[in-house]
């Protein structure tokens, strides 16, 4: 099989990894740690698709605020909820008393009153930042921020251990800065067309990824897949503030 034929794989395994979006049949098995690479990749049509809806929206007259909720919708549809199913599992186990307690909690398939208020305001959050931006933003800032999010999610991955030996974030995980690295230049290269805003959202994105991984490291003792989730999310939430903070006039 070719080197061109094998990526071609992996960014398939990828996508049926983190959308609902149709992407075939692949023949053998692939590790799912191969396929992490392109997980900034699948952010791509994510956000094309909920740029497009945005756009869509607002040119059939509908006000900014409907226009926002379309968009969050499409979002959370072409995922499947994976990663606000994440942010919830993961804010209710912190609510734990030591990180098996924690650990089992995340598990189980209910939500709690602190999943509920952390999904609901990172939504909120988002949706309110995207409705003040309003018609200045374009389908492109939807794919930048996409990217950058599944990005941080792919740095979280690799960077910190797996805090189960079973499970997403121990089946996808693997050393090695090459995965991270291809996913930066993918992220750059989205994220260019932002122009100067992109340095603000790119960090608040970084800072918010940050803190999550750096929370989930101390209470967990690593990733799991809900981890993985909730920094994809929080950092997508952080990087449309820091678009609207940077683009809101003084």
């Amino acid at each position: 099989m070719s080197a061109l034929r094998r990526r071609w794989d992996e960014a398939r395994l990828a996508l049926m990894l983190l959308t609902r979006l149709p992407a075939g049949r692949i023949a053998h098995d692939i590790p799912l740690a191969r396929s992490r690479w392109a997980y900034p990749l699948v952010g791509v049509p994510v956000g094309l698709i909920a740029g497009l809806l945005h756009w869509g929206a607002l040119g059939l007259g509908a006000s900014a605020a409907v226009a926002a909720v379309a968009a969050l919708a499409a979002l959370a549809a072409v995922t499947g909820g994976l990663h606000h199913d994440g942010l919830a599992d993961f804010a209710d186990g912190l609510g734990g008393s030591d990180r098996a307690q924690r650990l089992e909690i995340m598990r189980d398939s209910r939500i709690g009153s602190y999943g509920v208020l952390a999904l609901g305001l990172v939504v909120a959050a988002m949706g309110a930042a995207i409705a003040d931006l309003g018609a200045g933003v374009a389908p492109v800032a939807f794919v930048a921020i996409a990217v950058a999010s599944r990005c941080a999610m792919l740095a979280a991955l690799v960077f910190l251990p797996p805090a189960r030996a079973d499970g997403l974030g121990a089946a996808a995980h693997a050393p090695g800065g090459r995965a991270v690295a291809t996913g930066g230049v993918i992220a750059l290269v989205c994220l260019i067309p932002l122009g100067a805003t992109a340095v603000p959202v790119a960090a608040a994105m970084s800072a918010a990824a940050a803190a999550l991984a750096m929370t989930a490291r101390r209470r967990l003792g690593g990733q799991t897949g809900d981890v993985l989730g909730a920094v994809q999310l929080a950092s997508e939430a952080a990087g449309w503030i820091a678009l609207s903070v940077s683009l809101s006039p003084i």
